[in-house]
């Protein structure tokens, strides 16, 4: 039988009264329901991050190895303002190479009823620069003051067989691309 996949949920957000702590904890009790995946939930609030510098020099050790080990990653980020907070793009770059050939899902939050799909859409270039495999379902929190109670409850049930739908792509993805890095050379620069 084949090992887990590993794959992580990072809540891409510090604020205080983050709705997006909710949707991410059930993003993450959803993933560990699953017999084939490993998974842990990263909050950025927990990363060691130096302001004053930026990139690689700035990796947090743990997080990078986090990164490494990991088959692939889902990003749990709320819009703010039409974009996504600079603080996970701050955490994000301290990685480069452990993201490579990795398949990524990414899951928006609102308060309105887009569902974070503007900061989905600004992230999709920065996850092809990372080398970032994104996969095609999104899941879309829109609405997140009405989706779930104060203690975190999922009030909406329609949003468990839409992360199923988001779940099975990304397992498949990770899988294809486990493959790809553990039995097929990448090409040679020419």
């Amino acid at each position: 039988m084949e090992r887990p996949l590993f794959i992580p949920v990072l809540l891409g957000t510090a604020r205080r009264g983050r709705r997006s702590e909710h949707a991410a904890r059930f993003v993450f009790e959803q993933a560990k329901k699953r017999a084939e995946l490993e998974t842990e939930l990263i909050d950025v609030c927990q990363l060691a991050m130096k302001l004053d510098d930026a990139g690689e020099q700035m990796k947090d050790p743990k997080f990078s190895a986090t990164i490494q080990r990991c088959d692939g990653l889902i990003i749990v980020t709320p819009e703010y303002n039409h974009g996504y907070p600079g603080l996970l793009k701050h955490a994000l770059d301290m990685n480069l190479e452990e993201y490579i050939h990795k398949a990524v899902g990414i899951c928006g939050v609102s308060a309105g009823s887009f569902g974070g799909a503007r900061a989905i859409e600004a992230l999709l270039p920065v996850m092809r620069e990372l080398g970032l495999v994104t996969i095609f379902w999104d899941v879309n929190f829109g609405n997140v003051q009405n989706l779930f109670n104060e203690q975190g409850k999922l009030l909406d049930q329609s949003y468990v067989p839409r992360l199923d739908k988001f779940l099975n792509e990304l397992i498949w993805m990770t899988r294809v691309l486990r493959y790809g890095r553990e039995n097929i050379p990448e090409p040679k620069a020419q």
